[in-house]
This record gives C-alpha cells, structure tokens and sequence, in this order.
C-alpha cells in the first residue's frame, strides 16, 4: 500500500516535546477582510436562545451542539433548560357526508428548550449565533432575544442631592 500527498498517515517516529503540528506561512496578495474601528463593542448582557421542533431526539442533539459551541468559544451558560410541550389535536371525520362517529384524530406535539446565555461581547455573539443557525437541523425553529448593557447617562450618575438648587436658596 503506497502513501500520496493527500494520505493522512504518519511516520511512526515518536514526537519530541518541541514538534510543532501546524507551521504555515501564508501570503496574502488581497488585502485584509478584518477592519479595525474606534466604536465600541456592544455588550450583551443576556442572549436567549428558544429552541422549538417536533422532534424530541433531534432538540437533545442541537442543545448539546449549541451548548458545546458556547464552551468553546469561552461562553458563560447560566441557564439550560427544557419547557413544557405544547400539543395540539386535530378531530377529522373519515367520511364526507355522514357517519359522523368514524373518526380520525391527529396530534402535533411541539418541543422547547431553551439556552440562556450570560455577559457577551457583540461579536462574541454575532460569530456564535452565526455559526449556531447555520448549523440549525431542519425542522427547527430558534428565536433570539438580546438584552443589551448601556452607559448610565450623565444625568443620572450625580446623585441628586448634591445638585439641589431649592437648599441653595434656604441656606443664604
């Protein structure tokens, strides 16, 4: 059996603690697609992810995908957790005109879980979210809800107070 380039067998020479397993060196000839701004990064205080499908095995293996994406990546998980279902019945009639006791009855049962996501950076959030609906199964449905962190505004920093000009006027 002969190896080619594309082959992934190795030697079987043992490793020393100096081997290095990727070493490239790359040249770009078009510019970067990353840009730098001055602006902030937003934070996030909470991101919700509601997880809903028909499928109850298929839910299990996207919350373990999304939950091991987010530690991955550094992400705090403050809450996992699975919601009652929702099941809803249809009563058909089999036939047309009459019989009416030949019956059909048909149920969807609709599956939740939710994952709550704690203190995010903006694009910390925007490449997990990415990259968790592009890998989103079908037949599923996920709804996302940020909370984001503001600057107290300058108004509301001064205690109040301090800056009252009624006491100013009783005290002289």
């Amino acid at each position: 059996m002969s190896c080619n380039q594309f082959c992934s067998c190795r030697s079987r020479r043992p490793l020393a603690s100096s081997t290095f397993f990727h070493s490239a060196t790359t040249f770009l000839s078009k510019p970067s697609l990353i840009t730098v701004t001055e602006e902030p990064d937003t934070l996030f205080q909470k991101v919700s992810l509601l997880v809903k499908g028909h499928d109850k095995s298929v839910l299990d293996s996207y919350e373990l995908f999304a939950t091991m994406a987010a530690k991955e990546l550094g992400i705090t998980i403050s809450k996992v957790c699975d919601l009652p279902k929702d099941t809803e019945r249809f009563t058909l009639l089999k036939s047309v005109h009459i019989f009416k006791n030949h019956r059909v009855q048909y149920e969807m049962r609709t599956h939740y879980r939710f994952v709550e996501l704690s203190h995010l950076t903006g694009s910390t959030a925007q490449v997990y979210l990415e990259y968790v609906q592009r890998n989103l199964p079908e037949g599923v449905a996920m709804e996302v809800t940020k909370i984001a962190m503001e600057k107290v505004p300058d108004h509301i920093l001064k205690p109040m107070w301090e800056e009252d000009p009624i006491d100013k006027k009783i005290s002289q």
